[in-house]
């Protein structure tokens, strides 16, 4: 029986145009990184003796790709934060008043227990300007079109709206660890909204100075 001679490169051809055929699953964008990974990394060790300062220099170059792909997973998750059709919802099954999130926040504050604090104190905050009058009652919202909608009623406090926005998808999606300084922000804030009538609200948003405002 004869044998088929085919060389390095057209196996490799003969084996991309196979996997592409619609019966075999995609991989996914993040498979796709990891194989390139993979082969960047066989590449270096293969031909380390070749680059100018051997081992050195290799361990230097994955050095700066790890760094690269850290910032570069970062940046991709900031950015499905904020994209609506990936941000969760602000709010969950259960259905709480701004007074009920807000008391939720404090016993866990009051334990120093920061990620659920800031969560709810950030709920309280967008059922308390629902409660005003301020926005109307959304299903579905997420921290970041809260951040927007109540920014343009708001514009005096779109700064800390947004601040708050972001500490709560940085605590709830992208497990960063929440602090007591942030819950103090978003709980003057709330109580900043809080203390004040659905009419006296916008009136009272555009002051210079603002105790709450100082508290970063």
């Amino acid at each position: 029986m004869s044998t088929i001679d085919i060389d390095r490169d057209a196996a490799q051809e003969a084996a991309q145009n196979e996997l592409a055929k619609a019966i075999y699953p995609k991989p996914s964008p993040m498979d796709m990184l990891y194989d390139w990974i993979e082969q960047l990394l066989y590449r270096l060790t293969a031909s380390a003796a070749k680059f100018p300062g051997g081992w050195y220099t290799v361990a230097v170059l994955l050095v700066l790709l790890v760094v690269a792909v850290v910032v570069a997973v970062r940046i991709a998750r900031r950015a499905m934060r904020s994209d609506r059709s990936t941000g969760p919802a602000l709010f969950g099954d259960h259905i709480l008043s701004a007074a009920e999130h807000r008391a939720t926040a404090e016993r866990h504050a009051a334990s120093g227990d920061w990620a659920p604090a800031v969560r709810h104190r950030v709920r309280a905050i967008a059922r308390q300007l629902e409660e005003n009058g301020v926005l109307d009652p959304v299903p579905g919202r997420t921290a970041t079109e809260l951040a927007r909608a109540a920014g343009r009623a708001l514009p005096a406090l779109s700064g800390e709206l947004s601040t708050a926005a972001d500490t709560f998808n940085d605590v709830t999606y992208g497990e960063q660890p929440a602090t007591e300084p942030q819950y103090r922000m978003i709980a003057a804030l709330d109580d900043h909204l809080g203390s004040r009538t659905p009419s006296s609200v916008a009136v009272h948003a555009d002051a210079a100075h603002q105790p709450w405002a100082e508290v970063r």
